[in-house]
């Protein structure tokens, strides 16, 4: 072994000792209420399919047609020659669907901050992000150069205080569901500070998209205020069971992107199967039968947090109005030991650790699917139940 493997070698010893060591376990399919994972059939609570689309028959038919149309790949940067037709349709849609001007698609959602977050602010700027925000969020504020702000999560009073001593270009960025901790921001109080301030807002709705809304567009559109936020952005690998991401805003915005974000500008156009079956996810989500299954999942969502608090009086389990059940746990060898135990009985709830949450917030990460069944559900409670 040479120095540099030693030096490798000693990385992973540390992160093994720590319990922060991760590896790839391969399973049959990654979607649906009940997968293949290691070998055995278990209850799936840990995928982010919250409306089970990414197993849907008729969307894997729009992938199949959609290569014999246009190939497997776009096979070149959109502004060389890999702007496809069904590329503009997808935006057109997700516009639409946002209530915004224009739009404009990305080959993942973490791409998306990547590219416009160094677009808008620089130098001289200042990006104001909530502790808990994503890591992509974090990522593209770094590149961008700004001077970095980090305000307690949801505490808007210290947000205020960041605003007030913030110069240059102020851009407030947060996740509408918290990812891990399943919570929701509390954008109309953000809103009321950015314009007292004379700040912009972008919003990451990638947990949000297909579960709120009335029409599945997200907490924007449940709380009648997307004319307030200057930039939105999301996945379709969530709700929409596709791949890929967007931004959402006005004509001149997306302009802006095209021309500076450069992770749109030096990327491979997404792929012609994965843009049109997000272009079909986006128009059944708005059809009776999307409303009918996200109507479904917030059922699921209420009864679940319902038996929850029977379950346990304390504050081990959060969240209540998205389908992210976080299970506090603490100890990250704690949390390992908990998620196998619960595999060992039939569902898949992976332990989430360091870095993707504070050290010693270690948890269970359960998130609710409409595959599910009231069965399935109430199997995990008997097993959570007898797992306290």
């Amino acid at each position: 072994m040479n120095r540099f493997e030693q030096e490798i070698d000693q990385i992973l010893n540390d992160l093994e000792r720590n319990h922060l060591k991760r590896g790839l376990r391969q399973t049959q399919t990654a979607t649906g209420a009940e997968i293949d994972y290691l070998g055995k059939t278990v209850l799936n609570f840990s995928s982010n399919d919250y409306l089970g689309l990414a197993s849907e028959p008729f969307l894997k038919e729009v992938a199949i047609q959609a290569i014999e149309k246009w190939g497997t790949g776009s096979g070149a940067a959109r502004l060389v020659c890999g702007n496809l037709k069904i590329h503009e349709a997808l935006e057109e849609a997700t516009a639409h669907f946002k209530g915004t001007e224009a739009a404009l698609t990305f080959s993942s959602g973490f791409a998306v901050p990547l590219g416009i977050i160094p677009a808008l602010v620089g130098k001289g700027d200042t990006v104001i992000l909530d502790k808990l925000s994503h890591a992509c969020l974090i990522d593209g504020a770094k590149l961008s150069g700004a001077k970095i702000r980090v305000f307690p999560h949801q505490n808007l009073r210290y947000l205020e205080k960041i605003l007030k001593e913030s110069s240059g270009k102020k851009l407030i960025v947060t996740e509408s569901i918290f990812s891990m901790d399943g919570d929701l921001a509390p954008l109309r109080e953000i809103i009321a500070l950015k314009e007292k301030y004379g700040a912009w807002l972008m919003v990451d709705e990638a947990h949000a998209t297909g579960v709120l809304g009335e029409n599945g567009a997200g907490l924007m559109e449940s709380l009648g205020c997307r004319s307030q936020v200057e930039i939105q952005m999301g996945t379709f690998s969530k709700a929409l069971g596709s791949s890929g991401g967007y931004v959402a805003g006005s004509r001149q915005l997306i302009d802006l992107f095209i021309n500076r974000a450069r992770s749109f500008i030096f990327s491979t156009a997404p792929s012609p199967a994965s843009s049109a079956v997000s272009l079909a996810a986006i128009q059944w989500i708005q059809s009776k039968a999307g409303n009918q299954r996200r109507e479904l999942l917030q059922n699921y969502i209420l009864s679940f947090s319902q038996k929850l608090n029977q379950l346990s009086q304390n504050s081990l389990f959060t969240g209540d109005q998205s389908p992210i059940f976080p299970w506090m746990v603490g100890d990250e060898n704690k949390a390992l030991e908990l998620s196998q135990r619960i595999l060992q009985q039939g569902a898949l709830t992976v332990a989430i650790r360091y870095p993707t949450v504070p050290r010693q917030k270690a948890r269970l990460r359960i998130s609710l699917s409409a595959k599910h069944t009231p069965i399935q559900i109430d199997r995990l409670l008997g097993i959570m139940e007898r797992s306290l």
